[in-house]
């Protein structure tokens, strides 16, 4: 994909003929190309559509909601769906200082119920911090109200909430182990 003024954005979209393939895909989460890491995800086709509709500035209708105007581009699209995604008691952090710890976590959600002990920061196979972390709370109601915090510092950095679930927190978990 490029931005508006044609520079490349650092994401791609990769359509694939068989789920086979994009489960193999996804297992490519975290590893590097060449000497960038990349992150995978699974999406849906109409994300897509959207995503080269806004690259391309097509004025079509995908769907009910455009009515016509142009698709929203694929940041501000990611962005709209946090409010709209199933949640569970899990947030997935991103992009925090590399030498976070527990404590300033736990401090950043102190008006929130997070489940005792239950702050895992991702570490690569090295040990380095990835600047990731999954948190659990008490409830997924208590996870939707902290995603309040999206986008708030700790210490010099923003830090992204995503909702996300049990078993990508135990995959992240268990790569951090290796």
């Amino acid at each position: 994909m490029v931005n508006q003024s044609g520079r490349f954005s650092g994401e791609a979209f990769v359509v694939f003929t068989r789920s086979m393939q994009a489960e193999l895909a996804l297992q490519k989460d975290r590893q590097n190309m060449g000497r960038r890491y990349v992150e995978v995800f699974k999406c849906k086709k109409q994300d897509y559509y959207h995503a080269v509709a806004a690259e391309v500035k097509y004025e079509g209708i995908f769907d009910n909601d455009y009515h016509g105007s142009p698709p929203p581009s694929a940041r501000s699209k990611r962005f709209q769906d946090k409010t709209q995604l199933e949640y569970t008691e899990i947030l997935k952090l991103r992009g925090l200082p590399f030498s976070v710890k527990k404590s300033e976590i736990l401090e950043f959600f102190k008006d929130f119920k997070v489940a005792d002990g239950k702050v895992h920061i991702g570490c690569r196979p090295d040990g380095k911090a990835t600047g990731e972390a999954y948190v659990e709370f008490e409830s997924a109601d208590e996870a939707k109200q902290a995603m309040s915090k999206d986008k708030m510092m700790i210490g010099s950095r923003y830090v992204e909430l995503f909702p996300s679930t049990p078993d990508e927190a135990r995959r992240a978990e268990s790569r951090s182990r290796q």
